[in-house]
Parts: structure tokens; sequence; C-alpha cells
């Protein structure tokens, strides 16, 4: 299945290049329909967190009504909010209200279906100097909800192959899992052959970019992501997971998806989406 992170298909929201697209997230479901995606990746920002449809019942079953209405689905969500507000933050009182915010996440996410809850540990989140046993200590009162209500929570770190599946063996559950991002290990230097034995068997969903060694975002093939190599090694491990492109976007967005869209179409075809 091959989908979109939200908001990549409308024009930036606020000028922002990734966040929940506020009062008009529901025009992206026609234009996804038309590109023929499966799947949109819904985004739940700090900003604004309140007035997001994953958050109330009336959202909720809009989401619903839309998915089923052109036939594009919301099976995974990227809690851009826990980069913000860490589950291993300094501050108790952050630390309370993330763990309230992940708890209603997963319960409501699997009201409509949706299986894998991103947490990104990236960034102003990051573990490699933040503090592992809190994260692991704050985010267990959150497994037994997510086992209950079979929601995968897919951790997404910028931690070497080694030490990330160290961190995993910390969690006695399959419902925590990898979220695996192509541009982002590129640019971090990460070997992919490593990153595959160390955890690909726990990858449950993906996000599709490129990237420069070191560097940002570019369009799909003009980086040093080997999109060749890792397709090959998602064969052999049979992943049935969805391909969110959460490729370089400009300030419209449909354009510039659509050229990336027909390059990854190759790789797309030869997986049968």
């Amino acid at each position: 299945m091959i989908g979109v992170m939200q908001g990549r298909l409308l024009p930036k929201y606020k000028g922002r290049y990734q966040a929940h697209p506020v009062d008009y997230w529901q025009e992206e479901f026609d234009i996804a329909s038309d590109l023929e995606l499966d799947l949109i990746e819904f985004i739940f920002d700090f900003n604004d967190a309140d007035k997001n449809p994953l958050m109330h019942k009336c959202g909720l079953n809009e989401i619903q009504r839309l998915s089923e209405d052109y036939g594009v689905s919301v099976k995974s969500i990227c809690a851009d909010y826990f980069m913000e507000a860490p589950l291993h933050s300094l501050e108790p009182q952050v630390v309370e209200e993330s763990q309230q915010v992940l708890r209603k996440l997963i319960i409501n996410a699997s009201s409509i279906g949706i299986r894998d809850l991103v947490i990104p540990c990236v960034d102003q989140s990051s573990l490699v100097n933040g503090s592992i046993e809190a994260f692991v200590k704050n985010i267990y009162p959150a497994l037994e909800l997510a086992e209950k209500y079979c929601v995968n929570l897919a951790l997404e770190t910028d931690f070497a192959p080694g030490p990330f599946a160290e961190l995993l063996e910390r969690f006695d559950t399959p419902r925590v899992t990898v979220n695996y991002d192509i541009g982002n290990s590129v640019s971090l230097g990460y070997d992919q052959e490593e990153e595959f034995a160390a955890y690909g068997d726990r990858i449950t969903d993906i996000h599709i970019k490129d990237r420069v060694c070191g560097g940002g975002s570019v369009m799909l093939g003009e980086g040093d992501a080997d999109f060749e190599q890792f397709f090959t090694r998602l064969s052999e491990l049979d992943y049935t997971g969805p391909f969110i492109m959460q490729a370089y976007r400009d300030n419209e967005g449909v354009s510039v998806f659509k050229s990336q869209l027909r390059w990854l179409s190759r790789y797309l075809d030869e997986t049968n989406r």
C-alpha cells in the first residue's frame, strides 16, 4: 500500500514544511483518490493539538466517512507532538501530559482502524543524548493499552543499528515496532544491511524520502539513498506494511509529489504495492 504524509498534497499550513493542515485537511482525500493512493498518514502536532480530528469523536467520524467516500484509508499516525513534548522530558508535568495524550491516541486510533502510531525520537526529542531509562519507564504504562487495542508504537530514532536493537529489546511486547525512514538513515550515514539485520523484522511503517548524506531532503533519486538495495531487502523480509511518501515538497505540493510518485512507481510496481 502506498500513501502520503498528511499535507504533502496541499499548500503549506502556516508556511510549515510538515504540519496537520487545520481547517482544510479534508481536501486531501479527494486529491489522494485522484492519484490512486491507498493511504494518508495523519500528523498529530503539538501546536493546535486540540483542533486535530484525532482528538474528538466527531473528527474521528469525519475521518472514517472521508475514507469510505474516497477509498483512501488512514492506517497510521505520525505523532510529531512527542518531538515537542517528549516522553523522556526532564519536566514531570510534560511527561504526565504526554502520557495522557499517548493513551488517548491509542484508544482513538484503534476506533477507526489505525494500526501504527509513529513516535519520533529525533532532533529535539533524540534519545542519543537523552534519557533512555526515562523513555522506557514513561512509555511502559501505555504498552498494555497498545496490546489491548492492537496498535503498534512504531519508534523512529536516530540511533545506529546496534543501539536501536538494544532499545527494542527493552520491551517485552511485539507492539513496540520500528518506523524506518530511508532518507533519514542515509543522512545519518547508516548502512542499510546493518539496519535490516538488526531490526528489519520489527519494521511496520516506512517513510519514503531521499536525502544527501549529512544533508537535507531532495527529490527522490537525487540524493544518496539506495532504493534498489532497499526494495530488494524488503522483498526478502516479506514486508507487508505501508509505504508513506514523506518526500521533498515545495510550497504547493501536488506537482512535485506527482513527479516523485512517477519516479518511485518502478519500485512499487515490482512489489505489487
